[in-house]
């Protein structure tokens, strides 16, 4: 799948939400219909936004600030951000193929037809007398009751490519209103890879509901701590595990950013099952006994018992951040997604979770100094699953940006934090095809520049030194990504890519090399050719080292018929270091260096061959 088709894929997941609501005929419509599932995909699309932008998880309450229909004044959506006194008014143009989205640009006249003045003065009807549907006129009176309405902003949202303006023209066009544009690129970035790398709403501030009946001694234990950064803060406290389950259920990954690793589903599932059962086993609180807790940082902290409920307090952190007991919020987090509200409200009464929550100083003049120190502190919390030396690494600025360029150029997700794209193929966003893991990365990467010995070496994303060189190379990243298809194709051809040899190694070398389309666009189209070509190609060159290699040929007498044999070990001169250069010499890519200082391999084995025989 490319980036245009992951959208659908997500888009089609979104639809599917409306099952058994009274809406879902305008979502779940006949297959064979393409024009009424591209109106449903162009309508799941402004779900899709305002799921990410502000985090609207319910399918009814984005669907009633969905306003497209007739008589909808050229607003497609709003929003109401009275946190910040913003009223969002959305215009959205889905495409209904690749093409078309990322080059097809929304027309003036479309956007002029937004009567943005006309509704927020409070008119009921358009220019031409005709009413405003059910859903304006529900946003006028909205708009209408909102206290202190001066102090509140208007920002304007295209959801399609727009011709290029000028800042000037950009204001008159949107009657001096701040706007944001998301066009293809945009929509792939920030709508696409944070829902499938479950990273799309950030949690400004988390709110615990909190139950004092059984703490004798007070909600928390406070202490104040100095560090290089200045004083810090840990508060010690039990909360809920409905209430950690809820948080991680709703953020996801975004609440683990500076965690070593993202969602673990397939790790650790002896301590998995071990939480699951003494959550969903157990009634009494057990739970609070047996496990380790959760350490979160955050920039504020407060707790307060004044809520207006006997024996109850919240507790409020500011841009929280959990660096250590992940594992365990997340499988909360799935045994709360396995059942009812009412359900899992039962299963996690009465269970509760030690949560260390430490504030630290919020200086953005010392940031650097800040995540270290949070790295620090990941390091030496860590206790339940052990953290490897790649899984701290993850976290480097540079390998978010490697990150970055391969799905911006390529499409594909470099899985930097084990897991991170769990949520995206547990949900049928992506598939695992298009995650690829670190470690294969550098495999690829290295055989595609003809690192042939190198690349087979173990633990490559810690050896291997990454550097900006890399990421500024499109070339050597293309070759790449030539290579990663065709790994791709050979799998699916004889299952070979869990083989490790350095001929399979050898053979991606010269695919990426001699035989990758001079065009991106055509790589995925020329794999399955290059790969029959140079298998008769590949065979020539087995063959003729086989004939004439004495270092790996072994030469002996045939007792029963006294003549002389030869048997050629391909497997250990596979493994020998002089394999990389003998590719290299037999497909006429030389090596660095004068070449009349370079003895090729290819000249010395028939030079060997010859004196072997004449002996």
């Amino acid at each position: 799948m490319n980036k245009y088709e992951v959208l659908v894929s997500i888009l089609d997941k979104v639809r599917h939400e409306a099952a058994g609501l009274p809406i879902e005929g305008k979502y779940l419509v006949p297959s064979g219909d393409a024009e009424k599932v591209n109106q449903a995909r162009a309508r799941a699309f402004i779900h899709l936004y305002l799921m990410v932008s502000f985090g609207m998880l319910d399918f009814q309450a984005r669907e009633r600030v969905v306003t497209d229909k007739g008589y909808d004044g050229g607003i497609d959506a709003y929003y109401i951000d009275h946190e910040n006194r913003l009223i969002y008014l959305i215009q959205s143009k889905f495409r209904t193929n690749d093409k078309n989205f990322t080059e097809k640009n929304i027309s003036v006249e479309e956007i002029l037809a937004m009567d943005i003045g006309r509704i927020l003065e409070g008119n009921d009807t358009d220019e031409n007398g005709n009413p405003y549907n059910g859903k304006i006129k529900q946003l006028i009176r909205e708009v209408s009751q909102i206290e202190n309405i001066s102090r509140y902003k208007q920002k304007v949202i295209i959801l399609a490519n727009i011709a290029p303006f000028t800042p000037d023209q950009i204001r008159r066009l949107f009657d001096g209103n701040k706007v944001e544009v998301f066009d293809h690129e945009q929509c792939f970035n920030k709508l696409v890879f944070p829902v499938v790398s479950g990273t799309f709403f950030n949690a400004a501030e988390l709110h615990i509901a909190m139950d004092l009946s059984n703490k004798s001694a007070g909600s928390k234990i406070r202490y104040e701590v100095k560090t290089e950064l200045g004083y810090s803060e840990i508060t010690v406290l039990f909360v809920p595990t409905f209430e950690i389950a809820k948080t991680l259920s709703k953020y996801k990954n975004s609440i683990l950013k500076h965690n070593p690793r993202s969602y673990l589903e397939l790790e650790g599932k002896k301590v998995n099952n071990a939480i699951r059962e003494t959550i969903t086993e157990r009634d009494t609180n057990e739970f609070a006994l047996f496990n380790n807790g959760i350490t979160m940082i955050s920039d504020d902290t407060d707790i307060s018992e004044k809520v207006g409920q006997l024996r109850k307090a919240q507790l409020a952190v500011k841009n929280p951040q959990i660096i250590n007991g992940g594992q365990t919020a997340f499988t909360l987090s799935k045994i709360y997604e396995s059942m009812t509200e009412e359900e899992a409200k039962e299963v996690f009464e009465g269970k509760e979770v030690l949560l260390k929550v430490i504030t630290l100083l919020n200086d953005e003049e010392r940031l650097a100094d800040k995540i270290k120190l949070i790295d620090d502190i990941s390091t030496a919390t860590n206790q339940q699953t052990p953290v490897i030396e790649a899984d701290r690494a993850s976290n480097e600025p540079i390998y978010e940006r490697l990150q970055e360029k391969l799905y911006s150029r390529y499409g594909i997700f470099f899985e930097r934090k084990r897991g991170e794209f769990g949520d995206g193929i547990a949900k049928g966003y992506i598939n695992k095809s298009q995650v690829i893991e670190r470690n294969l990365f550098f495999r690829l990467y290295l055989s595609s520049q003809g690192r042939i010995n190198r690349s087979i070496s173990k633990k490559l994303f810690l050896k291997y030194e990454m550097t900006e060189a890399v990421l500024a190379n499109d070339e050597a990243l293309d070759q790449f990504y030539f290579a990663y298809l065709c790994y791709h194709a050979l799998d699916r051809q004889r299952g070979t890519s869990k083989r490790k040899d350095k001929d399979f190694f050898g053979f991606l070398f010269i695919l990426a090399q001699q035989y990758r389309p001079a065009e991106l666009k055509n790589y995925a189209s020329h794999v399955d050719q290059a790969i029959d070509v140079l298998n008769v190609q590949w065979a020539e060159f087995i063959d003729t080292f086989a004939m004439l290699d004495v270092k790996f040929t072994k030469v002996f007498t045939d007792k029963e018929t006294g003549e002389r044999r030869s048997a050629f070990n391909a497997n250990a001169w596979y493994r020998n270091h002089e394999f990389e250069n003998d590719v290299k010499d037999y497909f006429k890519i030389y090596r660095e260096g004068p070449e009349e200082l370079v003895e090729l391999p290819l000249m010395r084995r028939e030079a060997e061959f010859i004196e072997r025989d004449e002996k």
